[in-house]
């Protein structure tokens, strides 16, 4: 930090005014004002208004500097036109005598990261209180050098900004162009193509145990797992070993016992979360929330696999499933899914062709995952630069 450089509380150099609780009655569907809370302030588009008429200090407008110190954690310049902040967001009124504002948010930006790390990562409830925050060090140059440490951020900003919505709309294109790959494979047509349904070019669904075959007292861990929705993921099944059942215990369900070669797909949420049933998973149970699809000589499972998590089959799946809320996929209606079959061999062709794409694909998104991860990377390194004085 250079010698012109002040060490100042951040209390005497701004205040910080937190806004009003409110009860679930003084929160209205329609009114004069809408009231800011956490959710609004980074994700939330559902508001609530209220008719009461505050003092000044409790409502804030467009270029105020507020900060959320609980749950969705951090600082933000308000756009937004006059609101009522909730409680857990304080507006921050900065002496600009002392401090500019727009260094003074760059300044919380960076802070931000220190409380969260300060706070442990295992932390899902972040929250700072006002005093503690009060008495936190802010090292503060001259008003000029401020502004001036604030237009390099400003500028570097933007371009890492810029940068960052290129690689997103990039990572979009890269998964679009796959997924509108796998819909032309799958609403092609040709010779030897086949409509049928699930049930009848597999040897047929089976549901998963029902709630009332399995009990607190059966679980056990490091035993044979069982295999729920929330096991399938992208790239195949990741077990909760805490949740496993014993030897006596597979026996008892020995018909609900899934084998290599098997697809297991879940009924409940999100449509199409299936995965092949591996030599690793040979012997694992199909879980109360899931299905599982026996094969035969007319489908590669594999196919199956690749068509079931397709856009335009998890479009039929949740029709199938209905409710918005928590779709729930009937056997009968999986099995009654409708599908074209082209022969074996296409089948295989096909698999080759998805998966050669998909690691194009996977290889990409990795690129530009790696390139968001460092644009991130340098925005923190520029705002510890910053306020380290080496700007």
């Amino acid at each position: 930090m250079k010698k012109v450089w002040q060490t100042k509380k951040l209390r005497e150099v701004c205040e910080l005014v937190n806004g009003r609780a409110y009860s679930k009655l003084e929160l209205l569907a329609a009114g004069k004002y809408r009231v800011l809370r956490v959710g609004n302030f980074f994700t939330n588009d559902h508001w609530y208004y209220s008719d009461m008429e505050l003092e000044e200090k409790k409502y804030c407008d467009t270029g105020d500097l507020l900060y959320a110190w609980s749950a969705s954690f951090g600082p933000r310049m308000w756009t937004g036109g006059k609101v009522i902040y909730h409680y857990h967001i304080w507006k921050v009124v900065h002496d600009r005598a002392q401090i500019d504002q727009k260094f003074l948010f760059y300044f919380f930006q960076w802070d931000t990261e220190k409380i969260k790390e300060d706070q442990g990562t295992g932390t899902t409830m972040m929250h700072v209180s006002m005093g503690s925050m009060n008495e936190r060090d802010i090292h503060l140059p001259p008003l000029a050098e401020q502004q001036r440490i604030v237009g390099l951020l400003d500028d570097a900003f933007e371009g890492i900004a810029t940068a960052k919505a290129n690689a997103e709309k990039n990572l979009q294109n890269a998964r679009a162009l796959f997924e509108s790959h796998l819909q032309s494979v799958f609403t092609q047509r040709g010779p030897g193509w086949v409509e049928t349904t699930l049930e009848k070019a597999t040897s047929g669904v089976f549901t998963g145990p029902f709630g009332s075959l399995l009990h607190k007292h059966d679980y056990v861990e490091n035993g044979i797992p069982l295999v729920n929705p929330a096991h399938i993921t992208d790239t195949g099944i990741e077990p909760d070993m805490r949740k496993t059942v014993s030897e006596d215990t597979a026996k008892r369900l020995a018909n609900y016992i899934m084998r290599e070669g098997d697809v297991v797909i879940g009924r409940r949420g999100e449509m199409g979360r299936c995965a092949l049933v591996t030599e690793v998973e040979d012997g694992w149970l199909c879980g109360t929330g899931s299905f599982y699809i026996k094969p035969s000589d007319r489908c590669d499972m594999g196919y199956l696999v690749r068509y079931l998590r397709s856009e335009g089959c998890r479009r039929q799946l949740e029709t199938l499933a209905g409710g918005a809320v928590m779709p729930n996929l009937s056997n009968t209606a999986l099995s009654g899914l409708s599908m074209f079959l082209p022969p074996l061999r296409k089948q295989k062709e096909i698999v080759d062709g998805i998966d050669v794409l998909h690691e194009e694909t996977q290889r990409l998104a990795r690129l530009y995952e790696r390139k968001l991860a460092a644009l991130e990377a340098l925005k923190k390194s520029l705002l510890h630069q910053a306020f380290a004085g080496e700007l």
